[in-house]
């Protein structure tokens, strides 16, 4: 219920029924409008927090702090928006630590097959084209330079909800600017060298500053000035 609630009130700031920085009704008031508990309406409010949609002011109530993207809507249906961001809050530890271990047990064979997913996924760029399965081949052949099956084995799993994501994130990005790509390829190329030269906690930071990053490029709309 609370995934429900934040897709309704995510679609009514992108219809800016509550434009920046205009101020939410009170939780009473948006569980008796949305039908649910105001346990559920909390939860809800604290996910938009965590996506940095709104902010909550003490003694007064949560104010919208920005509007996504409105091209958000256009490549990804609102009720999956929630699923998509929870997807990536779990890859940014999952995919942190599969780099630190990566880092310390790669091999040879596992520099080769990093960078050459690297190329396809910067040929595919250069092409503006999407390259979600080059950027998974990426991702998964670093967690198979971990030498732990289950990194590898959860991602594959994952792989059809971590294309939604992807898909979405490059999609946007192939509306910005040159400058939006060619951060998106330094990010990768920062956690392939940190494995490279065998540093373990470089490489979880760079892996985790991209995946964060990723996630917050779904949201770069209307901010609070």
């Amino acid at each position: 219920m609370a995934d429900q609630v934040y897709d309704q009130l995510l679609t009514q700031i992108l219809e800016e029924e509550y434009p920046v920085h205009s101020r939410l009704p009170a939780e009473d008031v948006l569980a008796q409008n949305f039908g649910v508990s105001r346990p559920i309406v909390r939860a809800a409010l604290s996910r938009l927090r965590d996506d940095g949609i709104v902010e909550s002011r003490r003694g007064s109530g949560s104010y919208v702090l920005r509007s996504p993207d409105r091209q958000l809507i256009t490549f990804l249906p609102l009720d999956s928006v929630s699923g998509v961001q929870r997807c990536y809050e779990f890859r940014i530890d999952v995919e942190g630590a599969a780099a630190a271990w990566a880092a310390l047990r790669r091999d040879d064979e596992d520099l080769a097959a990093m960078d050459h997913a690297y190329q396809v996924m910067a040929q595919s760029y250069e092409q503006h084209a999407l390259g979600v399965e080059a950027d998974q081949m990426l991702h998964l052949a670093v967690a198979r330079a971990s030498k732990n099956p289950f990194f590898a084995s959860v991602l594959e799993s994952l792989s059809e909800q971590i294309a939604i994501g992807v898909k979405l994130s490059r999609s946007l990005t192939l509306l910005d600017t040159t400058v939006r790509q060619e951060l998106v390829l330094a990010e990768h190329r920062a956690v392939l060298d940190a494995i490279r030269l065998k540093q373990p906690e470089v490489a979880k930071a760079a892996m985790r500053y991209h995946i964060t990053a990723a996630k917050d490029r779904m949201f770069v709309g209307t901010q609070d000035a």
